[in-house]
């Protein structure tokens, strides 16, 4: 029977046995991993999947401590990572891998609970071992078509409105500076105003994305600018293997009226394609994602726990979340700290 060995591979030589699976993605490479275990105070896993002496793949992820118990996430909320998951030889089927999982999680990692998103898991591969899920929905654009076909596959309100920011004299460019994560930051504050709500990641995260990823050349952050040169919006958007994803956007809603969200879509589907990235994925299906085009695609979140308190917590987790985050605006707006642009 397949099982799962913790093996002491270090973090800074992942990559180079990561690189051997075409199932691979740029949240399971040594620099996102090490971003995220930054970021979280967490503590990287990295398991090989054996049997008979073989190995058939590997598992990535990462340990955190919520409420004094060892979660083991691959990925968990709030670490601004869609995907995570198995990496495995061809003609391995991931219910192998899932059914060696609870084993990794609690016997040999003594872990609470345990949750994966694998971006190319599908529901037969975890249905009947007592795993909860639900599906996580987003849309992907085909980016081997020639860049005309993607254009004319937006609808017609979002082809205007890319015409109308160019028009508008609105530029986007490929920032390289640790300053874009305080422009980001501010402006994300701005979004989630809109909403009554705060972020609950600053300036802190995006800082510590770029020490870690930009040097690999596998993440893209972009300013939009107005014709004035002021930067009215930002997004950033890592790529590695197939695929990119957008992760985060933010603008000044006073400056939206020129459109720019649209065109850092566009402009960094154009990056990505121009460097053989073969999809792009908007981690999410929103309305205003839907009007780009692409494939509705649905991927299932798994988890388990040991007791069965622990996944209800799990289940009320987010909704306690979003009332958090409303109190928190609330009491910002009594005290009149609200973010403004410059």
């Amino acid at each position: 029977m397949a099982h799962f060995e913790n093996i002491p591979l270090g973090v800074a030589d992942w990559d180079k046995t990561l690189v051997q699976f075409e199932d691979r993605n740029v949240f399971q490479s040594n620099g996102w991993l090490k971003f995220v275990a930054e970021d979280q105070k967490a503590d990287p896993v990295l398991a090989a999947l054996k049997e008979d002496g073989r190995t058939l793949g590997y598992f990535c992820g990462l340990i955190v401590k919520k409420m004094g118990l060892r979660i083991l996430g691959s990925p968990f909320p709030g670490w601004s990572t869609p995907y995570m998951g198995f990496n495995l030889h061809l003609g391995v089927p991931r219910r192998t891998a899932v059914m060696a999982l609870a084993d990794l999680a609690f016997k040999q990692l003594r872990c609470a609970y345990v949750e994966v998103v694998d971006s190319e898991m599908t529901t037969q591969d975890f249905e009947g071992l007592g795993f909860t899920h639900r599906m996580n929905p987003s849309l992907e654009i085909d980016l081997t078509q020639d860049e005309e076909t993607i254009f004319n596959g937006m609808d017609s309100t979002c082809r205007r409105n890319i015409r109308k920011a160019e028009k508008s004299g609105v530029t986007v460019e490929v920032a390289t500076d640790i300053g874009f994560a305080e422009e980001y930051a501010e402006q994300l504050k701005d979004v989630f105003a809109k909403q009554g709500l705060v972020p609950h990641y600053g300036a802190d995260r995006v800082r510590l994305m770029i020490k870690h990823l930009l040097p690999t050349g596998m993440l893209l952050i972009q300013r939009a600018r107005d014709a004035e040169g002021r930067c009215i919006g930002t997004g950033i958007y890592p790529a590695a293997n197939r695929c990119a994803y957008y992760v985060g956007g933010a603008s000044w809603r006073q400056y939206q009226i020129l459109r720019p969200n649209e065109l850092l879509h566009w402009r960094a589907m154009q990056h990505w394609r121009q460097r053989g990235i073969k999809a792009y994925n908007f981690v999410g299906n929103m309305n205003f994602k839907q009007k780009f085009g692409g494939k509705e695609i649905s991927t299932p979140m798994i988890g388990k726990a040991r007791n069965p308190m622990i996944s209800l917590l799990r289940a009320t987790a987010p909704h306690a979340k979003k009332n958090l985050m409303r109190l928190t605006w609330a009491i910002k707006s009594m005290t009149g700290r609200t973010p403004k642009p410059e």
